[in-house]
């Protein structure tokens, strides 16, 4: 038997979650629910306890795949089915970070295969979710390939398996729940859709709540089969009013006006497609029959708009998620007065009979769509205002603070990669050996699981010698052939931003910082993470230790100070320290320093040098430091923002050092070149 889990109705402090899961269970059609929230918030503790609520399911009798008696998938690989039925619990699913492709949605039964000589399916985790839970803890964190797989499978309500030769489909219809913690980085916004509902969690600032937290935690740490009786009644309470809800659920009705308040407040939020609609319209009827209404009014449809708009709200990854209260009731209000202006005959009040279960009507709302993030301040061209020049009047220490420039529009960016093949996290900026992807070839010595042709056909030919009888194959350890999968990883992408008096010109540093925030974009949606590096004045500073979370980069660069002389020698040698720090902590995530600078570097005033000779040692400073950055095996690209009549050309020289290419600023949109581009390619001498 197993340990008692935590029950429900003992969690304190987190209604939200607790609706967002109850109305799930009542209406599954409504899509799952995101848990977004810090650690320590209890999150795992409320998902796992929800599967103990949900009623018993009916199936049949020795059917893997769970399907339902009275409405068998004709496509099940275990048909055809008998009559007799059985009842089991409903499933919760947990899907690990770490999981596999095969782990996920199934493969060949290799013992069968080898000993019996015949294809058959193993299930995966998406079999044992139909028509129950499927838990994704840190959802974020999730190898990309496998969260394709979960949106295909999300979106259809089947699993189709295209495999080492087998070919099978099955039903795989679940309540999705995922967890994540912000600070580790954001969910990709295909996946964010899906989710119908998503709530943010926080610790508690009431002594009281966080005190009878501890209390009850304690206890049932202490005892937990006891702990748990105290709430048997509650929980068993909630039980019946999911199974008393969902038979009610059908016959809830959605009047006209409900219909045009819900599609009047996610006009007004701006939301992309029409999933909103439908989400915000079921999560309704389900509010409303779990306080057990027979029609949905204004305050379900308030109390599905706080769990469904918030994450559809976020229509760029450096935006703040969340709705503030007064912008909900601004937009329930001008709804109102919207319904009530309105009227016309109610042709659909069950959203649920709309034919289309998947719509997009609208664009993806992810990033990288060219949407300006800030706009540029009007005002004089700033190579009018500000003297291209690192040197202070005064002739003070060079640090002469200016106040950031408004970033530029962003845009698309090119593609910038590691030369060669790793072996890195998971991601989707460069070439990496990885245990999924696609399948390039067999080997004895390295890969990842079995390539199973290979294998047979390295012992088929031996059957006879090693005295084969009947079904199966004789094999031996020197027969096993591995698969050498290839797919993409995530790198550690260095930003080095050049903030001195020489880059401060309003127009260029503008342009810079638009230019930075289009390469963070980019580094979102190919989960890297990022670290930032500012040099001006007369050291260089880590601005932003390496982190997944790249809306932070984002906002530490938006109050990048600008000013002072150029230490690009202390910028390289800081991103060096930086790069073989991490290197120690992931050795397998490559990294690539990305250099904006214009190349003028200088050093402070020293008795009896002249200022040629100081910019000359400036100059010879920073061409060793490339070098020494070049030696630990980080891959570069210089951005060359150097502007004006005359071009000193200084950012090559730096390039040529580093071993990478230098690109000009306006080369980094993916529209000013043909294609996808290799920008870190070439004979630079790193290793695979």
């Amino acid at each position: 038997m197993s340990a008692p889990r935590f029950p429900f109705s003992a969690v304190v402090g987190q209604d939200d979650l607790q609706l967002a899961l109850l109305l799930n269970a009542v209406h599954p059609r409504i899509g799952g629910v995101l848990v977004r929230g810090e650690k320590g918030t209890a999150k795992s503790t409320v998902v796992r306890a929800l599967a103990s609520l949900l009623p018993a399911l009916d199936v049949v009798d020795g059917c893997r795949f769970g399907c339902d008696p009275r409405e068998p998938d004709p496509d099940c690989p275990d048909a055809p089915h008998g009559q007799t039925a059985t009842q089991r619990p409903a499933q919760l699913v947990e899907l690990p970070v770490g999981a596999t492709e095969d782990r996920l949605i199934g493969s060949l039964d290799l013992e069968r295969a080898l000993t019996e000589g015949v294809k058959a399916f193993q299930p995966g985790l998406l079999a044992g979710a139909h028509r129950g839970v499927l838990y994704v803890d840190e959802a974020n964190l999730l190898h990309d390939h496998l969260v394709d797989l979960l949106l295909d499978a999300a979106a259809m309500g089947r699993a189709h398996i295209e495999r080492d030769g087998v070919s099978v489909s099955h039903a795989a219809s679940f309540l999705l729940v995922g967890t994540m913690n912000p600070e580790e980085g954001e969910l990709r916004p295909q996946l964010l859709d899906r989710f119908g509902l998503t709530v943010q969690v926080a610790a508690s600032r009431e002594v009281e709540t966080r005190t009878e937290v501890v209390r009850r935690r304690l206890a049932f740490e202490a005892d937990p089969a006891g702990f748990a009786a105290q709430y048997a009644d509650a929980d068993a309470e909630l039980a019946k009013r999911i199974v008393a809800a969902r038979e009610r659920v059908e016959s809830v009705v959605l009047p006209a006006s409900e219909v045009r308040r819900i599609s009047a407040l996610c006009a007004s939020f701006d939301v992309d497609g029409m999933r909103a609609d439908l989400v915000l319209a079921r999560t309704a009827i389900a509010h409303a029959a779990w306080r057990g209404a027979e029609a949905v009014t204004e305050e379900d449809v308030e109390a599905g708009a706080r769990l469904a708009l918030p994450h559809r709200r976020r229509r760029d990854p450096f935006d703040e998620p969340g709705m503030a209260e007064d912008q909900l009731q601004q937009a329930m209000q001008d709804a109102a007065e919207q319904a009530e202006s309105e009227s016309g005959p109610d042709n659909d009040p069950d959203p649920d009979n709309d034919p289309d279960d998947d719509p997009d009507g609208g664009p993806d709302g992810g990033p990288g769509g060219g949407q300006p993030h800030d706009e540029p301040t009007d005002g004089p061209s700033g190579g009018a205002a500000q003297p291209d020049s690192d040197e202070e009047p005064s002739g003070g220490s060079g640090q002469s603070d200016k106040a950031p420039a408004a970033p530029a529009p962003s845009f698309q960016a090119r593609l910038l990669e590691v030369p060669g093949v790793g072996e890195g996290a998971p991601g989707r900026r460069s070439r990496a050996r990885s245990r999924t992807g696609k399948t390039t070839r067999a080997s004895t010595a390295d890969g990842h699981g079995m390539h199973l042709t290979a294998t047979l056909a390295a012992a088929a030919p031996h059957q006879v010698a090693r005295g084969r009888s009947g079904p199966g194959l004789v094999l031996r350890s020197e027969d096993v052939r591995k698969a050498v999968r290839e797919g993409r990883e995530g790198n550690l992408v260095l930003f080095a931003v050049d903030a001195s008096g020489s880059m401060a010109a309003k127009e260029r540093m503008s342009a810079v910082s638009g230019a930075v925030m289009s390469l963070l974009r980019d580094a979102y949606q190919r989960r890297d993470k990022v670290g930032v590096i500012t040099f001006r004045g007369d050291a260089a500073e880590l601005t932003l230790p390496p982190t997944s979370s790249v809306d932070v980069a984002a906002a530490r660069l938006r109050r990048m100070r600008t000013g002072g002389r150029t230490p690009l020698a202390d910028g390289l040698l800081r991103a060096r320290k930086v790069v073989q720090t991490e290197r120690t902590r992931d050795p397998q995530r490559r990294a690539l320093v990305v250099l904006l600078t214009d190349g003028k570097a200088t050093v402070p005033a020293q008795t009896g040098q002249t200022g040629t000779k100081r910019s000359q040692q400036a100059v010879d400073d920073a061409l060793r430091a490339a070098g020494t950055l070049a030696g630990v095996g980080a891959a570069s690209v210089v951005v060359d923002c150097e502007s004006g009549p005359v071009k000193l050309g200084l950012a090559p020289r730096v390039a040529a050092a580093l071993g990478g290419p230098c690109l000009r600023l306006e080369e980094l949109s993916a529209e000013h070149v043909a294609g996808v581009v290799r920008a870190a390619s070439g004979d630079s001498g790193l290793a695979a």
